[in-house]
């Protein structure tokens, strides 16, 4: 038997005012932290984001993006 691998399709997820936004993978290739400076060109709040561990969930990784701003600590 011959064991195949594939990569997961990764999603990055975005919550701006109560909402969650998925956003999709611009490219493979590049880190988590290159894909939130990009998308920070649209969403300014992820300047001062952070990246939360990933989780696997619908054959899919799921990055979460959580703002920083307002948070203490």
């Amino acid at each position: 038997m011959m064991l195949t691998a594939t990569q997961l399709e990764r999603v990055f997820i975005l919550k701006d005012k109560g909402q969650d936004i998925k956003l999709t993978d611009p490219e493979p290739r590049w880190g988590v932290e290159a894909v939130l400076n990009f998308y920070a060109n649209t969403y300014p709040i992820l300047t001062t984001a952070k990246v939360s561990a990933p989780k696997i969930k619908d054959d899919r990784v799921e990055y979460r993006f959580e703002s920083v701003m307002g948070t203490k600590g």
